[in-house]
This record gives C-alpha cells, sequence and structure tokens, in this order.
C-alpha cells in the first residue's frame, strides 16, 4: 500500500481529502501545518504528498517549503477555480494543481500518472540539441553550461510525449490523454499553462520558443535544431 502525505489546516478538508485517498487505497498519514509535513518527510518516505488551501499560508510557499524534502510528487487541490492560480504553485515545484470541483475518481486517476513516472523504467538514450541534454530515463534536463534544469513530474510526462516524437506534431488530444487520460482530453488550457512553465525553463527565448512548438489548434511539437540520439546510428 502506497503513502500518501495529507497537508490540509481544515479539519472537514482533511477528513473529505483522506477519504478520497483512502479509497484509492492510500496509507494516509495528515498533518494540519507546513512544519508537520515537513517533519514526516524527514521521518519516513511518502508515495505521494497532496496539500489543499491553508489560511494564511499560499500553496506556492507551502510546496516551496516540500520540495526540497522530497523527490515524490506533489500535487496541490483548490477550491480556487481560477487556472492561473496554479502558475506560482508549479513554478514553486508541484507536479499537478487541481481545482474544484473534483471527485474522488479524478484525484486518484492524477496521483496514479504521477506515481507511474516512478514506476517507469526504460534504456532510452539521452537527446542532445544546441542548447540542453535531456536524459529521459533519469529525469535529467541539462543546461548547455552544464547546470540542471528543476522540472516537475507533470511537466516531465509533457516532455516525454514530445520527445519520443521527435520533428513529428502530436495532437493537444494525444498529449492530454497520455499524461492525464482519456477523460481529460478537452483541457487545453492545462497544456497552455504547463507548456508556458515548460519554456520558461527550457527555452533560450520562451517568448519565441525555438524546441518546444504549438501549432494553433493541431497540436504540439518538439523541434530540435541538432538532434543527436547516442549509441544510434545517425
Amino acid at each position: 500500500m502506497n503513502a500518501a502525505l495529507l497537508l490540509a489546516d481544515d479539519h472537514a478538508e482533511r477528513r473529505r481529502l483522506g477519504t478520497m485517498l483512502r479509497h484509492g487505497h492510500f496509507d494516509v498519514k495528515a498533518v494540519s501545518s507546513v512544519e508537520g509535513a515537513a517533519k514526516a518527510l524527514r521521518r519516513r518516505p511518502f508515495a505521494a504528498v497532496v496539500v489543499a488551501d491553508l489560511d494564511g499560508v499560499a500553496a506556492r510557499d507551502a510546496v516551496a517549503v516540500l520540495r526540497p524534502c522530497t523527490d515524490a510528487p506533489i500535487i496541490a487541490v483548490s477550491r480556487r477555480a481560477d487556472e492561473w492560480d496554479m502558475v506560482p504553485v508549479l513554478d514553486a515545484g508541484a507536479d499537478d494543481y487541481l481545482a474544484e470541483p473534483f471527485g474522488a475518481e479524478e484525484l486518484l486517476a492524477r496521483m496514479r500518472a504521477a506515481l507511474r513516472l516512478f514506476a517507469r523504467a526504460t534504456d532510452e538514450p539521452p537527446v542532445v540539441t544546441d542548447d540542453f541534454t535531456v536524459y529521459v530515463h533519469d529525469r535529467r534536463f541539462v543546461a548547455a553550461d552544464g547546470s540542471e534544469v528543476a522540472l516537475t513530474s507533470t511537466e516531465w510526462r509533457i516532455l516525454e510525449v514530445l520527445l519520443r516524437h521527435p520533428g513529428h506534431l502530436v495532437s493537444q488530444a494525444e498529449v492530454l490523454r497520455a499524461v492525464w487520460g482519456p477523460d481529460a482530453i478537452d483541457k487545453t488550457q492545462y497544456l497552455r499553462v504547463y507548456m508556458a512553465s515548460i519554456r520558461r525553463k527550457v527555452e533560450p527565448e520562451p517568448a519565441r520558443p525555438r524546441y518546444f512548438v504549438t501549432a494553433p489548434g493541431l497540436g504540439l511539437k518538439f523541434v530540435p535544431s541538432v538532434l543527436e540520439v547516442r549509441g544510434s546510428a545517425k
């Protein structure tokens, strides 16, 4: 049974989310403060972390504290419906963001998708471009100057889909289905927000993307200027 850490300072919300997680066969450890969550992460490993709205503490700040404490997926859930609220939370290190209304099945599907990334084992060689090298299996994105770019697990899932089809257009529906499941194929706002975050992190000029481009109304494409797959024939 996977262990999940739940952070929510509202008792009713802890109970509601805890019930959802237990329905998905998670062993739930519920805490009411960021400090308590950080302490729990130092004491034992968790497969996933769920962060709910907190009084007086922005979700962005809570995630920023917890991200260095664990490699596990962090999923933020919020009563706010504004999709732009998710941007600072994702930038702080959350792997996914879920706004009300949502039910147990959607929350659990998001968690399963995040966990699949950690369970997947591949022998894919790195992808090399003029500006970065991507080690998909090890989840390492290394800039040309040797610095590593921090990406969330959801950002990695999106990049995996695109990197595995270099030079080919991948429809929005295909990406949404691969990352969030078949029920999310009309959630194009997810891709807008995540692709904006990815470009800010990896593109030389985020406003004029060179590698991860969008064909309006059609899909997304990875277009490397120089593509080399080490160990394969040139």
